[in-house]
């Protein structure tokens, strides 16, 4: 596999960004809500590139020391490579560079690749959000990883 880039997020890769995100949910995000997500100055969205190709993405809203990672995917043939990691992990940087102490997530309780990847990060399940997804309907498991 080539050298995968990690960059924040602009309105140019949208496009690329909504392409993966309907191929993988049920209910996707539109190109307008990554376009408006990603100029927000309190967010965080960051791409992993393969040469000039969005092959992953992620993104955070930020509220005082809290980040709510709302956005995780890679596309089905990148994945598996650790590019979701890569994506975590400067994700995470940035955000404690932002001051950033404490991270929560909900993931589909039978997104086991998901729920590895978080607890091999560091995160913890604290909760369960009955049927928070639909398309199927499914409960999401609450996660959380508070930095020291």
């Amino acid at each position: 596999m080539s050298k995968v880039n990690i960059r924040p997020m602009n309105i140019n890769d949208t496009l690329q960004v909504y392409n993966i995100e309907k191929t993988i949910f049920s209910l996707a995000w539109s190109q307008k809500s990554f376009m408006e997500a990603c100029q927000k100055p309190e967010n965080i969205y960051l791409v992993a590139l393969i040469e000039s190709q969005v092959v992953g993405y992620c993104g955070m809203w930020t509220v005082m020391e809290e980040g709510n990672i709302t956005n995780m995917a890679v596309a089905c043939p990148y994945r598996k490579n650790g590019i979701a990691f890569l994506l975590m992990k400067e994700m995470e940087r940035i955000a404690v560079q932002k001051g950033i102490t404490a991270f929560f997530l909900e993931v589909r309780e039978s997104n086991v690749n998901a729920i590895k990847l978080y607890e091999k990060m560091g995160y913890k399940s604290i909760g369960i959000r009955k049927n928070f997804y639909e398309k199927p309907v499914e409960n999401a498991i609450i996660m959380s990883k508070i930095m020291e």
